[in-house]
C-alpha cells in the first residue's frame, strides 16, 4: 500500500486484544497492513501483523502490558513506519451504545457519555475508551468514529427489548440490546449484493458463531430479536461465556461457595461455556478432535449444537417461518460438523443440507430441494467499520 494515498484505520478493541486494519480509500476499499495484539494484561502480550504487499507475517512479544501502554506502543509502531501520515480517520468498534442507533463522530461529549455507561459493559468499554483517548492525545486532529455493536438491533420491537423485572429499571436503560451488530450489518450487505431477496423482504436468521456467539432474527431487513441481551454474556453457550443462566444460581453459589459477585462474573464470562463443560479447552476445533475419546468434549459440542438449534427454532417461530439461514464467525464458517448437527432435524423449517456442499464449505450448503436457503458468509467487522467511516465522513473519499 502506498503510504501517501489516503487511508482509514479500523480498531476492534476487545477485553484482552486489539485488532487493527488499514484500508486504502478506493472503490472498493483495499485492505492493507493488518494485525492483532493479544493477551493484553498477561505475560506474553504479542503483536502479530501481516503486510499484504510482501505477503509476510511478523510477530513480536511485547511482555505484559495494559491497554493504554499497548495502544501507545501500536501508535509508535505505526508512526515509525510513516503509516499514520496517510490515515484520514480512525473507526472504532464500540460494543455498547445503548440508545445510539448509528455510527457517530467521537466528541468529548460522547466520550463523557461512554464513561458514564461503563458499568453496562465493564469487559469492553473501559479499554475501548482508553484506545480512543490515546489517539486523541497523540493525534488530536484525526477524526474518530464510534461504530456501535448494539445499533443494528435498535429496530427490535419493544416486547423483544423488555426484561421482566421492575419497570423502574427500564427507565434506567436496563433492557435487552443485542450485540455483534457490525457483523450482522456486514452480512446483510453481502446478502443484498448476492441478490438474496431475504435481505430486504424475507425471513432471515443470522448465526454469528465464534468465540462469542449469537443469533439474530431479521424480517424485511430489520432485526426483530437476538439471543444476546443486556450484556454479551446472555444467550447461546459460547467459548468461555455461559450464555443464559438461572438467576437463582448466583445467590446459591454465594451461600454454598461464598462466591462474590466479582467471582461469579469472572466464572460466567471466562471460565464457563465450552471451556467449563469440557474442562479442557474453549476451542471448538480441539473439542471436535477430542470428542470421540473424551465424553466431556463430546458433551460440550453437543450442548453448543443443541442450543443453537433451539434458538433457530424459536426465531423461526417469531418470524413466522424461515427463508434464509446464514452461518458466519469462526465456527460457523469453518466447522462443517457443527453446521450439520445444528441443521439436523430442522427439516420442518424447510432446511435440508447437501452433505458434499457442507463439507466443502460452499457458499450455499442447502440442497436444491431445500425450501430454506442455507448460506455461509465470511463476516468482516473491520471492513464494515471502514465502510462506515466513508459513509459518515464522506470528505475522506475526495482527499
Amino acid at each position: 500500500m502506498e503510504s501517501n494515498r489516503a487511508s482509514v484505520l479500523t480498531i476492534n478493541g476487545g477485553s484482552s486484544s486489539i485488532k487493527f486494519a488499514l484500508y486504502q480509500v478506493a472503490s472498493p476499499l483495499e485492505r492493507g497492513l493488518c494485525g492483532k495484539v493479544d493477551r493484553i494484561g498477561l505475560t506474553g502480550t504479542n503483536l502479530t501483523f501481516t503486510d499484504p504487499a510482501t505477503k509476510q507475517q511478523e510477530s513480536r512479544n511485547l511482555g505484559a502490558h495494559d491497554h493504554k501502554s499497548v495502544v501507545n506502543y501500536l501508535i509508535d509502531w505505526l508512526e515509525a513506519r510513516s503509516i499514520l501520515q496517510s490515515v484520514r480517520a480512525v473507526g472504532h468498534r464500540v460494543v455498547h451504545g445503548m440508545h445510539h442507533t448509528a455510527p457517530e463522530l467521537i466528541t468529548q461529549a460522547l466520550l463523557d457519555e461512554l464513561r458514564c455507561i461503563r458499568p453496562y459493559d465493564p469487559e469492553h468499554l473501559p479499554c475501548e475508551i482508553e484506545i480512543v483517548e490515546a489517539f486523541r492525545q497523540r493525534h488530536p486532529d484525526l477524526p474518530q468514529l464510534a461504530c456501535f455493536d448494539t445499533a443494528f438491533h435498535h429496530t427490535m420491537p419493544r416486547v423483544a427489548k423488555l426484561l421482566p423485572i421492575p419497570r423502574r429499571f427500564d427507565a434506567k436503560g436496563i433492557r435487552r440490546y443485542g450485540f455483534h451488530g457490525l457483523s450482522y450489518s456486514y452480512l446483510m450487505e453481502e446478502l443484498a449484493r448476492l441478490g438474496d431477496p431475504a435481505a430486504t423482504t424475507g425471513r432471515l436468521i443470522l448465526a454469528h458463531l465464534g468465540n462469542g456467539a449469537s443469533l439474530a432474527a431479521v424480517r424485511d431487513g430489520k432485526s426483530i430479536d437476538t439471543s444476546m441481551g443486556f450484556t454479551p454474556t446472555a444467550g447461546l453457550v459460547m467459548s468461555t461465556r455461559s450464555g443464559d443462566l438461572d438467576p437463582g444460581l448466583a445467590p446459591y453459589l454465594a451461600r454454598t461457595e461464598q462466591m462474590t459477585t466479582t467471582q461469579f462474573f469472572e466464572m460466567a464470562n471466562h471460565k464457563s461455556g465450552l471451556l467449563g463443560v469440557s474442562d479442557t479447552t474453549s476451542d471448538m476445533r480441539d473439542l471436535l478432535e477430542q470428542e470421540t475419546g473424551d465424553p466431556r468434549a463430546a458433551e460440550a459440542v453437543m450442548l453448543f449444537c443443541y442450543q443453537a438449534k433451539k434458538w433457530i427454532g424459536s426465531f423461526a417461530a417469531a418470524l413466522g417461518g424461515l427463508d434464509t439461514l446464514v452461518f458466519a464467525g469462526g465456527i460457523g464458517e469453518n466447522a462443517p460438523a457443527v453446521r450439520e448437527r445444528i441443521c439436523d432435524g430442522l427439516g420442518f423449517l424447510g432446511i435440508e443440507i447437501n452433505k458434499a456442499r457442507n463439507e466443502g464449505s460452499a457458499r450455499v450448503i442447502s440442497s436444491d430441494t431445500s425450501r430454506a436457503r442455507v448460506r455461509i458468509i465470511r463476516t468482516d467487522e473491520e471492513l464494515m467499520i471502514a465502510r462506515s467511516l466513508l459513509r459518515f465522513c464522506p470528505a475522506i473519499a475526495s482527499q
